[in-house]
């Protein structure tokens, strides 16, 4: 069971931190991080600090993964700090691996929240026994040009400052991943928003339940074979939840990466595995072919599986915290976390 962490409250002083790319410090983008952080201090009454380490700039930060670490551990151990949040994902976090004092993390849990390349921090949580969560990041969804999305704003509030299960978690109304390129100049230019067709049921029947563990696919192969790699029973009578990066892999890729998960034994010991909308719906169809192909090879054509979920490389997102209870209902079409994510 993970530790759960204790829930936000306007007035408490947050971290941003940047694990993997840096381009939170750097000049151009600047503007953009700031933005996030005054929609955090306006929307929610965050106290916003930056670790000390994490606006020092995209070339600085990839030379030096020792301080992206190190601000991962000052956060966790400094008591004023209440919550952690990644600024962007990025590909190199995995390189913080010989830096974690995992006790560290153990013995000060609180909220940490990001996505993409942030599983491998997630999955350092998860070594540490605390629960993290799977969802927003400055750069991107706390900094959206214009505006923050209801959606995403309600999420957050239900999810990291509320003690009460969470509940049904509907499908967006709307979404995008059209990319306006971060230029101040582009700042007041709307993305334009796409109708969203709600949850799909790729097979199964009924109501499963379990505990949510998963992250992007592409992140979670970086980890096979190391120390994070969490074992089959960590798995066992779990929902797994898989997204895509804005690399949009090559559907044979999920095909090679399922059979691994079927090879480990992991999908024969799961109760259930939700998918993300794919960035820009690319591929939608033939992912979708590849998920039944391999679950069929491995004789389970009867397990739940919802896709076109809002937590991948799309906007706006809800929030999926590690270990929380999850249900889906293939014949109402549904996914509720049935828990509270914090305490």
């Amino acid at each position: 069971m993970l530790i759960k962490p204790q829930h936000l409250q306007p007035g408490d002083k947050v971290a941003t931190i940047s694990l993997s790319w840096g381009g939170a410090g750097d000049k151009e983008l600047r503007w953009r991080y700031e933005q996030g952080v005054r929609r955090m201090e306006e929307i929610f009454g965050l106290e916003v600090v930056p670790m000390p380490n994490s606006l020092k700039g995209t070339d600085y930060l990839y030379n030096h993964p020792e301080a992206r670490a190190e601000d991962l551990m000052t956060a966790f151990q400094d008591k004023d700090i209440k919550a952690i949040f990644s600024t962007i994902g990025g590909d190199d976090s995995i390189r913080l691996l010989p830096y974690i004092d995992y006790e560290v993390i153990r013995n000060n849990p609180k909220i940490f929240m990001g996505f993409s390349d942030t599983t491998i921090a997630h999955y350092i949580c998860y070594k540490a026994g605390v629960s993290s969560f799977y969802g927003p990041a400055v750069l991107t969804d706390f900094a959206e040009n214009v505006e923050m999305h209801a959606y995403t704003i309600d999420m957050i509030n239900r999810i990291l400052f509320s003690t009460n299960q969470i509940g049904e978690i509907k499908a967006a109304p709307e979404w995008t991943s059209e990319f306006i390129p971060w230029d101040e100049g582009n700042k007041n230019r709307k993305r334009k928003f796409l109708p969203n067709a709600g949850y799909e049921v790729i097979q199964g029947k009924g109501i499963t339940q379990g505990r949510l563990i998963g992250g992007c696919m592409e992140v979670m192969e970086f980890m096979k074979g190391t120390t994070l790699w969490p074992s089959l029973q960590s798995f066992q009578n779990s929902i797994l939840f898989f997204e895509t990066s804005e690399e949009t892999p090559d559907p044979s890729f999920i095909r090679y990466w399922l059979r691994n998960y079927g090879a480990q034994g992991i999908l024969n010991v799961v109760n259930g595995i939700i998918f993300a909308k794919p960035l820009d719906e690319k591929y939608y169809e033939e992912y979708k072919v590849e998920i039944r192909t391999v679950l069929k090879e491995y004789g389970l054509e009867e397990l739940p599986v919802l896709y076109n979920l809002n937590f991948g490389h799309t906007e706006p997102k809800f929030i999926l915290p590690y270990g929380a209870v999850a249900e889906m209902d293939c014949e109402k079409r549904t996914f509720s976390i049935i828990d509270n994510g914090v305490e």
